[in-house]
């Protein structure tokens, strides 16, 4: 029986690009809904 497995460097194993869109797209979104919950507040008790 052959052993198929092959040991890959940490760059090798990556299967994606590292192009940063994950962060800008975490990022928006987390301001976008900190921004709504911010409007619901403000709709709901007025100061």
């Amino acid at each position: 029986m052959t052993d198929s497995h092959k040991d890959l460097s940490a760059q090798e194993a990556r299967q994606g690009a590292e192009t940063g869109t994950v962060r800008w797209v975490l990022r928006i979104s987390l301001a976008l809904a900190v921004l709504a919950g911010l409007i619901i507040y403000f709709s709901f008790f007025d100061l």
